[in-house]
């Protein structure tokens, strides 16, 4: 007998059920319901599109996996949520669950608005679901904010840290940390009214709300269980929406919810508000995000390399890491600037090609590195004696070792041609020969990339 959609995905739910534990199936799956099933294609309904986004993001290989298991190869699978909608816009088409999903049709996120009367059923908390506690690397420069970051998201019922107020300056990680608090509240109660809102979006809706309907304004924001106010200190000299906020978080904080925000100054250095408001700022737990520090950096390098599929050298991740110090963010960048000129450039991950990357993105401090540090360097790496670098041999290791003398002296000493010829006594045609000939073998010659890179950071270091 051929079992009917909804048994099939009951059946589903069974294997799901075995390979995750009680409470991630209780929150995530218990109550998604199958609409149909037909002709390859299956369509799930679910709570709302931040269901979607965390489905997707943290348990797609156990859904794909029950998936393949009770419908079999190349199904379709389709999201829709419980809202009552006749836009087609606000389905979500996902590839065969086979494969990598690949959305082909999708809603645009649009921001909470404060004009609608809240509904459960339709709430997008507006948070990014790679930011989360298990994406956010630990270590002693941000040990305290993870922790009350932690204890908030774990037992949100626990009103110690609240408000709690994130600052440090700018790519340390504030965004990411307060947004996973919000996750993890979302995770033990996906009914929680979440909301993660920048300062700059809550003011232009308050400036709409004025000239509209100042209630349903305060209405909304006053139903939220959990606010996440980013770039707080954006609401500086404007009177009328701190009013606004000030009220709202009284609300808020009269009622036991949850209200976090970040700045990028501690609120005793705040300019430009309300006396009453910073008092506010002050009654929770001021936590602050200092810089990486070196155990942070490569951390987020090592993350961010693995998130990426990226194989990256320990001696290129300690490079990058002891030389881009300022910003998490920053690091970031860095990878997905080092893995796109790879790509372009068909080359495996290298010191150099850091190097090359780095150069106009991050002030590096260099030691003055003379003629004579290149041919040492040279010199012992190939263990020959310098002296012979100067004589008229044509030896192939030593033409060789010649070469990368005058190809470092230009590329690492930055020094003239005519200098370089004249130091190792050739003349000016035959410095650029030999700096052609070595840059036309590094295309193909990986042993003579690995040589250099090595040649160059025994220069190149302190």
């Amino acid at each position: 007998m051929e079992l009917t959609h909804q048994e099939l995905w009951a059946k589903c739910c069974r294997f799901i059920q075995d390979n995750i534990t009680a409470d991630q199936y209780k929150n995530w799956f218990r109550d998604i319901t199958s609409e149909s099933y037909a002709d390859g294609r299956l369509v799930l309904t679910v709570q709302s599109s931040f269901f979607v986004d965390q489905l997707e993001e943290r348990y797609r290989g156990v859904l794909r996996a029950g998936i393949r298991k009770v419908y079999g190869e190349n199904v379709q699978l389709y999201y829709r949520f419980r809202t009552v909608q006749s836009d087609p816009s606000t389905t979500i088409d996902q590839k065969s669950a086979g494969s990598s999903p690949t959305i082909l049709a999708q809603r645009k996120a649009q921001p909470a608005n404060p004009f609608k009367q809240p509904d459960s059923n339709d709430f997008d908390p507006q948070l990014n679901p790679r930011y989360t506690f298990e994406n956010y690397c630990a270590s002693d420069s941000n040990k305290i904010a993870r922790t009350i970051g932690m204890s908030i998201g774990d037992n949100p019922s626990l009103k110690t840290f609240n408000p709690l107020f994130v600052f440090g300056p700018s790519g340390v990680g504030k965004t990411h940390l307060i947004q996973a608090i919000g996750i993890r509240i979302k995770e033990h109660n996906p009914h929680a009214r979440v909301l993660y809102v920048t300062a700059r979006l809550f003011q232009s809706q308050y400036t709409a709300a004025a000239a509209k309907n100042i209630n349903s304004f305060f209405h909304f924001y006053q139903s939220i269980d959990c606010l996440i106010i980013d770039d707080i200190q954006d609401l500086q000299n404007l009177p009328g929406t701190q009013n606004t906020f000030f009220h709202i978080f009284n609300h808020l904080h009269q009622h036991d919810r949850q209200i976090i925000m970040s700045s990028d100054c501690a609120p005793s250095e705040m300019e430009g508000f309300e006396a009453r408001l910073l008092s506010r700022f002050k009654w929770g737990m001021q936590v602050e995000l200092e810089r990486p520090d070196i155990s942070l950096r490569r951390d987020v390098l090592k993350l961010k390399a693995e998130q990426d599929g990226l194989a990256l050298p320990s001696d290129v991740a300690d490079y990058i890491a002891s030389n881009v110090t300022q910003s998490v963010r920053e690091l970031e960048g860095v990878v997905v600037s080092l893995m796109a000129h790879a790509t372009v450039l068909n080359r495996d991950i290298s010191l150099d090609l850091a190097r090359r990357v780095m150069a106009n993105a991050v002030k590096i401090k260099r030691r003055q590195v003379n003629f004579e540090m290149i041919t040492e360097a040279v010199a012992a790496h190939y263990n020959i004696c310098p002296d012979l670098l100067f004589t008229k041999s044509r030896k192939r290791e030593v033409s060789d070792a010649r070469q990368i003398v005058m190809y470092l002296a230009k590329k690492v000493g930055k020094m003239p041609l005519t200098t370089i010829g004249h130091k190792i006594d050739r003349t000016h045609a035959t410095v650029i020969y030999a700096c052609k000939s070595i840059e036309d073998r590094l295309a193909t010659e990986k042993k003579l990339a690995a040589d250099l890179d090595a040649i160059e950071a025994s220069i190149c270091s302190e």
